[in-house]
């Protein structure tokens, strides 16, 4: 589990293999991500966009930009949380990912919200 705070907004990530969308003889290693952002800060704010880097344990990255979350963009209140779960695929039993959420606060500042490193890995693995 990750978790970091940017401006009163604290992401924290849990990870899960995927064996029944993996395929390791094919280099096809799946893991979903259930990610709780949560404002603990004095003023809402808004998600915007993400920007994921997704990292194998053979050093290939990748790199993911897109707008909102799962196709939402939700606003936090102080108190608020918002969760969602995604997954991704890496031709590697471990890797990790980190990145930012674009966050907009009720003040019209923008800031870019942590998410902090994550390991993403199978069960007893020790790649």
């Amino acid at each position: 589990m990750s978790s970091a705070v940017t401006d009163g907004i604290r992401v924290t990530v849990q990870t899960q293999y995927i064996s029944e969308r993996s395929a390791p003889k094919e280099r096809r290693y799946a893991f979903s991500y259930t990610v709780t952002i949560r404002n603990e800060g004095t003023q809402s704010a808004q998600l915007i966009s993400r920007h994921w880097i997704i990292v194998d344990n053979e050093g290939g990255q990748q790199e993911v930009k897109g707008e909102g979350v799962v196709g939402a963009q939700p606003m936090l209140r102080p108190g608020e949380s918002f969760e969602y779960t995604s997954w991704c695929v890496i031709p590697t039993s471990s890797g990790a990912m980190s990145g930012t959420y674009q966050m907009v606060a009720n003040s019209g500042s923008r800031f870019d919200a942590e998410i902090a490193p994550f390991r993403l890995g199978m069960p007893n693995s020790l790649n």
